[in-house]
C-alpha cells in the first residue's frame, strides 16, 4: 500500500522502506560451535591422568559420566588401569541442608587443608538435576573463589542426572582417577537432600554434616536419620549475635548424639561450631576431621570400612548393568509402550506387565546363549 506521505504535497518529508525482517538464528553459529573433543586410547588417558595433567583427568572423568557405549568401554579401561595408582587419598563427604553454606565452606576448608598439609586436593561437586528439563546449573564452582583458582586444587562440578543418595552415577569411578592424579584429599559435595546420603557415606571416610542453629531440638535431631551415619557435625554461620544460637545448637545435637548406639568406629562424632564465609574456627572442623582419620587407622577401622566399601559398590554395579541390560535392549524398548497402554488401560496389572517384561528379557538371554 503507497503510503500517503509520498504524495507531492509532502514533498519534503522522505519515508524509508524499512528495515527487512532479521533473522532469530545468528547465521555465524555454525563457527562458533566447539568442535568434539578427540579421543585417546585408554593407555594415553592413563598417561595423562598419572602425570597430573588436568585436561586429560578432566576428558577421562567426562566419558566415565557418559552414557554412550563406547565411551564406556574406554573409561572402564582407563579406569582399571588406575587402579593399582588409587586409594592412597583421604576421602571426605560433606553434606547439609540447601543454604547451610556447604560451597562456601569447602572453599575455606580446602585452603586450610592445602596451607597445612600441602598436596594437591580434589572436590568433587555434585548438583541436582531438573526433573522436568534434566539439567544442572552446575554452578557451585563460582562459589569457592579461592579453589578455583588454586594451581594444586581440581574442582569438577558433576549432575545428579537422577541418582539418589545425593551424590552422581559415577563419583566412585571420578574419585579412583582422581586419586590416581595424585590428588591426596578427595572432598565429596552433596545435593543435600535430606535423608538420602547414604551413597555418599559409602564411598567417603569421613562423612561431614553441615547444620545451621535454629533448625530443631534434640527431638528433630533424633528423628533425622542422616544424624546417624554422621561422622561429626559443624555448625556454620557461628558470627556476631549468632554465636549463642550456635553453642546453644550444639548442645542439643551433642545431647541427640548421645542417644544413638556408639558408631561402628567406636569414635563418637563432635560437634564443634564455625563460620566459613568469615573463616571463623575452621581449625576446629580440620582438626575434628584429622583426629578420626588418626584413630581409625589406628584401630583398623579405616581399612575395614574401605573394604566394605569395596563390596558395597560391586553390588550396585552389578545392579546399575543388570538395570541398563534391560532398559537398553531393543526387544523391551518396542514392548514397553504397548505395555504402559496395557497398565493405564487396566487390561493388566502392573505386576503382570513388568513379569512379562522380564520374561523377555530373559528368554533374549537365552536365546544369546551359543548351544
Amino acid at each position: 500500500m503507497e503510503h500517503p506521505e509520498n504524495s507531492k504535497e509532502y514533498i519534503g518529508l522522505q519515508v524509508n522502506a524499512g528495515v527487512c525482517e532479521q533473522l532469530t538464528v545468528n547465521p555465524y553459529l555454525h563457527s562458533f560451535r566447539k568442535k568434539r573433543t578427540k579421543l585417546f586410547t585408554p593407555d594415553e588417558y592413563v598417561s595423562g591422568i598419572l602425570d597430573g595433567d588436568v585436561s586429560m583427568l578432566g576428558q577421562a572423568v567426562t566419558l566415565v559420566e557418559s552414557t554412550l557405549p563406547e565411551h564406556q568401554e574406554i573409561a572402564q579401561a582407563v579406569i582399571e588401569k588406575c587402579l593399582p595408582y588409587a586409594g592412597r587419598s583421604v576421602r571426605i563427604g560433606i553434606s547439609g541442608v540447601p543454604g547451610a553454606g556447604k560451597s562456601t565452606s569447602i572453599d575455606v576448608f580446602g585452603i586450610h587443608l592445602l596451607e597445612r598439609y600441602g598436596g594437591k586436593l580434589a572436590v568433587l561437586a555434585i548438583d541436582p538435576s531438573s526433573e522436568k528439563t534434566k539439567g544442572s546449573i552446575l554452578g557451585d564452582k563460582t562459589r569457592m573463589e579461592k579453589l578455583s583458582v588454586h594451581p594444586k586444587s581440581f574442582i569438577r562440578p558433576s549432575p545428579t542426572a537422577g541418582s539418589l543418595g545425593g551424590v552422581a552415577r559415577k563419583t566412585r569411578e571420578t574419585i579412583i582417577l582422581c586419586e590416581a592424579a595424585g590428588y591426596d584429599r578427595v572432598i565429596v559435595e552433596t545435593v543435600g537432600v535430606g535423608q538420602s546420603e547414604t551413597a555418599c557415606h559409602s564411598m567417603v571416610d569421613f562423612f561431614l554434616l553441615i547444620q545451621l542453629a535454629g533448625t530443631g531440638d534434640e527431638l528433630q535431631g533424633i528423628k533425622r536419620g542422616i544424624m546417624e551415619i554422621a561422622d561429626g557435625i559443624a555448625i556454620n554461620k557461628a558470627d556476631g549475635s549468632n554465636v549463642d544460637k550456635c553453642e546453644l545448637a550444639a548442645g542439643h545435637f551433642r545431647n541427640a548424639l548421645r542417644l544413638f548406639p556408639k558408631p561402628e568406629s567406636g569414635v563418637m562424632p563432635k560437634v564443634v561450631c564455625y563460620s566459613g564465609f568469615y573463616d571463623l574456627n575452621v581449625d576446629k572442623v580440620i582438626d575434628m576431621i584429622e583426629n578420626y582419620i588418626d584413630a581409625v587407622k589406628d584401630s583398623g577401622y579405616f581399612q575395614y570400612r574401605r573394604n566394605e566399601q569395596s563390596k558395597y559398590w560391586m553390588y550396585e554395579s552389578i545392579n546399575e548393568h543388570l538395570r541398563n541390560g534391560f532398559f537398553f535392549s531393543q526387544n523391551i524398548k518396542d514392548m514397553l509402550p504397548d505395555m504402559e497402554n496395557k497398565v493405564l488401560g487396566g487390561e493388566v496389572t502392573s505386576f503382570v506387565a513388568a513379569k512379562r517384561l522380564l520374561d523377555t528379557y530373559y528368554n533374549e538371554l537365552t536365546n544369546r546363549q551359543p548351544h
